[in-house]
């Protein structure tokens, strides 16, 4: 995880892989980073995570914002922060001042929003009035008094998270203040139709501040748009339901497993893709998905090289490491990514060289095998029968003196990997 606390930036928390794709995660009013704590780990398995601090929250500056100051201004250091990360684009999350500050960046900065989950939000915060005489009396006053209410306003009776209570009772006054200016002034009902990013809305539905109501009419005027409500959840739902919240987040940026999916098939076979899905377990549930998401949705799908080309190192680096039951799998993707038999011996031959002929002798009977099968199934036109036996016999010159049976075939010693 990396952190930063100083400069002219808000304070951010970045964890998960640094090539995986990116997800900023905005706080509400009067939390911090903290709000995410039970999400943002589990978010950050396939994507690279982006919590940061409204200014004045947390450990963001006080002084990044002051009087007046508008939603457009904080979505502006959102900007700042993605730029000094060398963010282009990114996928955004947000709670209610937070998902105001996404709703911004969905209209006006359309170019940078990927998708777009709008969290116990609204594109309007029931006019400027009342934020005007909340931010007179917390700059008179301080946060005492809010802090103290908290409980009531924030989650359902009986539920509570001390972290957060302190995070209100030590925002900077004026920064607050400055925050509820913004609330003030913002309104984008008119503009909500123009949004074309992926959107998601999330709505508690005990939540007093901002009701399922002010989600529903952000979820009709963009188009396309989806809305869930979490039950037993208030205004502050990643933090009461954070498994409902998650779930809803997963759904909405599934395109990755999505896509990750459809490339596993055309290259594994839809026969092992079946069986990998139907021997998953709750316990491999988070392996399965990581495999969809970011092998196949991120690694094999990116355009730089091609299937061929792919097939070519994922063999090689399967002989390098031992793994012969992988490589039985990817000798038959490699005919299916269009590889000769001749390429593929090509290949094996080359790790003799660089990956020891005992691995390469090993290869070639797995291979053999493979390729054998193959042609008493008429060639690659029959690319769902992956079932195979175990590589290298007994007796064959492969034997590797693994197991007979790879984990990815046998359901009662592991899912099925790639």
């Amino acid at each position: 995880m990396k952190t930063h606390p100083e400069g002219r930036l808000p304070y951010y928390r970045a964890e998960g892989p640094a090539t995986a794709p990116p997800l900023l995660l905005g706080s509400s009013l009067g939390t911090s980073t903290a709000l995410w704590d039970e999400v943002a780990p589990e978010l950050a398995v396939t994507h690279r995570v982006v919590r940061w601090d409204l200014p004045g929250h947390g450990r963001s500056p006080a002084d990044l914002i002051g009087p007046g100051a508008t939603v457009a201004d904080l979505a502006a250091l959102v900007l700042a922060l993605a730029d000094a990360l060398g963010v282009d684009r990114f996928a955004y999350a947000g709670v209610s001042l937070g998902g105001a500050v996404g709703l911004h960046l969905a209209v006006h900065h359309p170019d940078r929003m990927a998708a777009l989950a709008v969290i116990c939000s609204s594109a309007h915060f029931n006019g400027s009035k009342p934020w005007e005489e909340r931010a007179r009396t917390v700059r008179e006053e301080g946060l005492a008094a809010l802090a103290e209410n908290a409980n009531s306003r924030w989650f359902t009776p009986g539920f509570s998270v001390p972290r957060l209570i302190e995070d209100q009772r030590t925002a900077d006054p004026d920064a607050y203040a400055a925050c509820c200016d913004a609330l003030a002034a913002f309104d984008l009902r008119d503009r909500l139709a123009s949004i074309t990013a992926p959107t998601l809305l999330v709505a508690g539905r005990e939540d007093p501040a901002t009701p399922p109501a002010h989600l529903r009419e952000i979820a009709d005027a963009v188009p396309g748009a989806s809305l869930t409500e979490i039950a037993g959840a208030s205004h502050l739902a990643p933090a009461e339901r954070p498994e409902a919240v998650l779930t809803a987040l997963r759904g909405h940026f599934e395109g990755y497993a999505a896509r990750g999916t459809a490339v596993r098939r055309e290259v594994l076979g839809d026969a092992h893709v079946d069986r990998a899905q139907a021997r998953q377990t709750p316990f491999t549930a988070r392996f399965q998905d990581f495999i969809s998401r970011y092998a196949w949705g991120e690694i094999w799908t990116d355009p730089t090289l091609s299937r061929r080309e792919r097939s070519l190192v994922t063999l090689t680096a399967l002989v390098a490491h031992g793994h012969l039951d992988e490589l039985a799998m990817h000798v038959r993707a490699a005919r299916r990514n269009g590889l000769t038999p001749e390429q593929i011996g090509a290949v094996l031959l080359q790790t003799a060289v660089y990956c020891g002929v005992p691995a390469a002798n090993s290869a070639f009977a797995v291979a053999q095998r493979v390729l054998d099968e193959l042609d008493e199934l008429d060639g690659p036109g029959a690319p769902d029968s992956d079932e195979g036996g175990a590589p290298g016999e007994p007796g064959e010159p492969g034997q590797s003196g693994q197991s007979g049976q790879s984990g990815e075939r046998d359901a009662a010693t592991a899912p099925e990997q790639a």
